[in-house]
């Protein structure tokens, strides 16, 4: 991508069919990273590397694009974390099986791209796991994430898909893509086209407006930070102070 990326990003609307099956996909694909044991290396990557490396002493969480919950089985909260600890979900039908599974936890339905009901510097860590790709509007949502954000000791701790890289659009093929066009008998693309929006080099970029990293590993190779060889990265960020 270049620096001529223009926000927020246009994508087709979706017709009454299609957004049935976005919203049932997003969930069956939730279901199955977290029941299938081929997966798991990837998703003990995707919340383990967040759970080890959260901050000492941290009270409140905001996790955004929370999905079914499937985080909050990585962490070790103790009853005064799980009180504050906020899941943010835009899919009703996701956000109620969060509120089911773990009714002890803060539930909510929202856009992290608009104005949160939370006061700035609110939170002492924000989680976004595979989600920064698929918003629109990735500067809004960053800069909303940056206000509420502790500023002297918040952590912003994500995952992000190497998306168009060679070994994810590959894995990609052979599982999310093999599985939704069994499963509805019709062509993936117009569903990732619109979901995928960012590359990771503009991701990052759009980050480093508003945070400093402080880690970055990539998954599986983590000897070989390259984009075409692995599947995702981890980042953990700082927020800055002077923006």
């Amino acid at each position: 991508m270049d620096n001529l990326t223009k926000w927020p990003k246009v994508i087709p609307p979706l017709s009454a069919e299609q957004e049935i099956i976005s919203d049932d996909f997003m969930r069956h694909w939730h279901e199955i990273l977290a029941a299938h044991s081929r997966y798991r290396s990837l998703e003990k990557f995707n919340h383990g590397y967040i759970a080890k490396q959260a901050p000492e002493a941290f009270l409140t969480t905001l996790e955004i694009g929370a999905g079914l919950g499937e985080h909050l089985e990585y962490e070790k909260l103790s009853t005064q974390q799980k009180k504050n600890y906020v899941a943010l979900e835009l899919r009703d039908n996701m956000a109620q099986a969060i509120a089911a599974k773990f009714p002890e936890v803060q539930t909510l339905i929202g856009d992290c791209q608009q104005r949160l009901p939370f006061a700035d510097n609110y939170f002492d860590r924000v989680i976004a796991i595979h989600i920064l790709e698929h918003l629109p509007n990735l500067p809004a949502a960053l800069r909303e994430i940056h206000r509420l954000l502790n500023k002297q000791h918040g952590q912003f701790s994500i995952v992000i898909p190497c998306e168009g890289g060679w070994l994810y659009s590959f894995s990609r093929k052979i599982s999310a893509q093999r599985i939704f066009e069994r499963r509805y008998k019709q062509s993936y693309d117009w569903f990732i086209c619109r979901e995928h929006l960012s590359h990771p080099a503009e991701i990052i970029e759009e980050l480093t407006q508003y945070f400093t990293i402080e880690d970055q590993t990539f998954f599986p190779l983590r000897m070989l930070p390259v984009t075409n060889l692995n599947i995702c990265i981890g980042l953990i960020l700082k927020p800055k102070i002077n923006k």
